[in-house]
């Protein structure tokens, strides 16, 4: 089996992510507005660590970790509320739990070799 990267990680949350986006939108605009960004936000600042010097590389690993969270709390929002089913959010909150343990550990690891 080949082993995943983190970036491809979080763009199969992304890839996930976007039914579930389709079904909070037609309750909550707003709420999926905001779960888009930060969705984005992972993914792009991945990208962005992996072009970058180890101090910028630990901000932006920290700050797709943080945006992994908030995608996770929407996601609990809108199952909350009923806008989604509480296993999809689940098996995300899971996949997400992953991304933000392997950022953690790449920043950490970034800011041991400083």
């Amino acid at each position: 089996m080949m082993k995943m990267n983190v970036y491809d990680r979080a763009r199969g949350v992304v890839r996930e992510l976007v039914p579930l986006l389709h079904a909070i939108r037609e309750h909550d605009k707003s709420l999926a507005d905001q779960l888009k960004r930060a969705a984005q936000s992972v993914v792009l600042n991945i990208a962005e660590a992996r072009g970058n010097d180890a101090g910028n590389a630990r901000a932006r690993f920290s700050t797709a970790c943080g945006s992994a969270k908030e995608v996770r709390a929407a996601l609990n929002v809108a199952s909350d509320w009923g806008y989604i089913e509480a296993h999809r959010a689940n098996r995300l909150d899971e996949r997400l739990d992953e991304v933000c343990a392997i950022t953690w550990c790449l920043g950490r690891r970034l800011h041991a070799s400083a």
